[in-house]
């Protein structure tokens, strides 16, 4: 008896000696690089205790220069030196307790690809694709559903997860590209591991690791690696303003300042005019800003230096690691906007070439252009960012087909638009849309007018910008958003085993389907090989009698774009296009292929478009 009593008293000691043992959890960013142009490093590590511990690092070129110490215990933060000269491999970050190592942290420092930090990023040369991966393709059912995630695949809720991967993405980026689409943006594909609505990925819980019912990081970098092998480039979508209510550093907060807090449940105002607003209340300005987005995605407050440089360096680490071609930053106005002018900066410094586009959901011209770089803001504000979603022109474009053309409406309302890009110092670099995951189908969008349809097809090929197109325009898919986005964001047919119909093959799609493909499949494709559309200029002409006419040109190539926004046919002379045309005398008509030996005289039948390259 005295001994099974001794027995019990010593495995209790060594129990609570265990438990009492500090441990790593977790170390991020999981791995770095050396030959990087900023020489600093931050590591994140997080377990039980640590905040006690010393760290050492006996490693060649690196140094600890700071250690970040913060209220919760179980966090260390490593401020590290990586010099010019060290040499890729891995080393051991040890944790002292009173001069004697009680844990050692591998890490290690990788060799970058030869020409990483020059790589190009994508720009007015490229349409762009854009897919969300529940909703997309199953690749692997294996993965549906994980013991170890909240939620599981229930394709039968249009709110649930439905299985969609990046396997499935990978079996048609053939699909893609045939279609004539040259770049990739993914809704974000990192884990979030939350207990409902974690299908459309903006509730991350945890910034450096795939969703596990999406697939692993390994297969995301050979996504992306077969699709550089078909001219595709790849963009990410990242989110800095707010997280899920269930990621690890929000459970057990490095400290309160960590997100912001208020004394009760605080939602964003969702008013983003008063962020450069400058009769705007400070009050205001900070519900905004400081709000959060909804009950289960806290927001994050980049003003604490130590989350500043972690959403840093994580953009930084999927660039690298995945070797991507650009980021799309999600709603770009609602996080603090110095820190983001700030991080636009040092991206820049590692990589001069990529590109950012940022989401700013605003409509007026004027308000949406204090986003994009160079802007002549009142408040000498530079966001430093590229590129900017065109919801200006979007709303155009919707509103415009769907009215008749007056002093300012149908037609007209394009034109204004247009003339409004006095505001942009480079009003080419926006991201022309006509749907995304946000909104409603275009097909919807048009009251399902097939006429209306290729109107704007036309319209987002042609002018100027960067175009964008949303999975399932190119067949006509409908989704109304006033039905709620999960309904709206439907399944693409052909994407899973079960499904009756088949729209990735010409067999799976209708008459209708197989001509809306084609035509926009003849235009993007002529687009490629198309500079006076990708980067050259642009002249509009007045709207007369629901015939819109503008050009895009270079030295070498003019293209005339004629539009009947009307419901019957139209004649047009077009001795008013002198000043562009009169040194032309026939053209090609890209969406037919006809040839067209006299340009004096245009008939245009109704809700139609004529793209038209210029011959002398």
């Amino acid at each position: 008896m005295v001994n099974r009593i001794s027995l019990f008293i010593i495995c209790s000691i060594i129990s609570v000696l265990i438990q009492a043992q500090p441990i790593v959890k977790r170390t991020e960013p999981p791995c770095w690089w050396v030959g990087m142009k900023n020489s600093s490093l931050q590591i994140l590590l997080y377990g039980k205790d640590l905040a006690g511990l010393k760290p050492e690092i006996r490693h060649s070129g690196i140094h600890i220069d700071s250690i970040g110490r913060v209220p919760n215990q179980n966090y260390l933060f490593l401020y590290l030196t990586v010099e010019k000269e060290t040499k890729a491999g891995k080393f051991d970050i040890n944790l002292l307790q009173q001069g004697r190592r009680i844990l050692k942290v591998p890490y290690e420092l990788k060799a970058r690809r030869e020409g990483s930090a020059n790589r190009n990023g994508f720009d007015q040369h490229d349409v762009v694709y854009l897919v969300m991966p529940d909703r997309f393709a199953n690749g692997d059912t294996t993965n549906d559903s994980r013991p170890e995630m909240l939620e599981k695949a229930n394709r039968g809720n249009p709110d649930g997860r439905h299985g969609g991967d990046l396997k499935g993405i990978e079996n048609h980026l053939d699909y893609i590209a045939d279609l004539g689409m040259t770049a990739l943006w993914l809704n974000p594909f990192v884990e979030n591991n939350t207990p409902s609505y974690s299908y459309h990925g903006y509730a991350i819980t945890d910034f450096y690791k795939t969703d596990p019912r999406i697939g692993t990081n390994d297969g995301y970098v050979g996504l992306v690696k077969k699709a550089h092998d078909l001219h595709l480039k790849i963009i990410m979508d990242m989110v800095f303003n707010h997280c899920g209510n269930t990621h690890w550093f929000i459970t057990d907060l490095p400290s309160p300042d960590w997100i912001h807090q208020f004394s009760s449940y605080t939602r964003s105002n969702f008013k983003a005019p008063v962020v450069m607003d400058p009769y705007g209340a400070e009050a205001d300005k900070k519900i905004m800003l400081d709000g959060w987005f909804d009950a289960h995605m806290p927001d994050l407050n980049q003003n604490n230096s130590h989350l500043a440089v972690y959403l840093t360096q994580n953009s930084i680490w999927w660039v690298e690691y995945a070797d991507l071609d650009g980021i799309r930053m999600d709603t770009y106005m609602y996080p603090d906007p110095e820190f983001m002018a700030l991080w636009r900066k040092l991206l820049r410094n590692e990589y001069p070439n990529l590109n950012v586009v940022g989401e700013v959901w605003i409509e007026n011209k004027t308000l949406h252009a204090y986003w994009m770089k160079d802007a002549h803001n009142f408040d000498g504000y530079n966001s430093g960012l590229e590129y900017l979603t065109d919801f200006p022109m979007f709303d155009a474009i919707r509103t415009a087909l769907n009215e008749n053309t007056g002093w300012k409406t149908g037609a007209e309302r394009i034109y204004y638009c247009l003339a409004q890009d006095i505001v942009y110092k480079h009003p080419e670099d926006n991201l022309t849309f006509l749907t995304n995951h946000d909104v409603s189908q275009f097909y919807t969008l048009t009251g399902e007018n097939f006429g209306k349809f290729k109107l704007g097809i036309t319209l987002l090929l042609t002018l100027r910008g960067i175009p964008q197109f949303y999975q399932g325009i190119e067949i006509l898919m409908t989704g109304d958003q006033g039905k709620g986005h999960g309904k709206m964001r439907k399944d693409f047919p052909g994407g899973w085993v079960t499904d009756t119909l088949n729209a990735f093959t010409p067999e799976g799609r209708t008459p209708l389907q197989q001509e809306a493909f084609d035509y926009v499949k003849t235009i993007a494709n002529w687009r490629k090989s198309c500079p006076a559309v990708q980067t050259g200029k642009t002249t509009q002409f007045i709207p007369e009698n629901d015939v819109y006419v503008y050009f895009r040109y270079n030295e070498k190539q003019t293209v005339m774009i004629v539009m009947n926004f009307a419901d019957t046919e139209r004649t047009v002379t077009t001795e008013r296009f002198s000043e562009i045309i009169k040194d032309f005398s026939a053209g090609k008509e890209i969406i037919t292929g006809k040839e067209i030996s006299e340009l004096n005289r245009l008939t245009i039948p109704a809700r139609t478009s004529m793209i038209i390259e210029l011959h002398k």
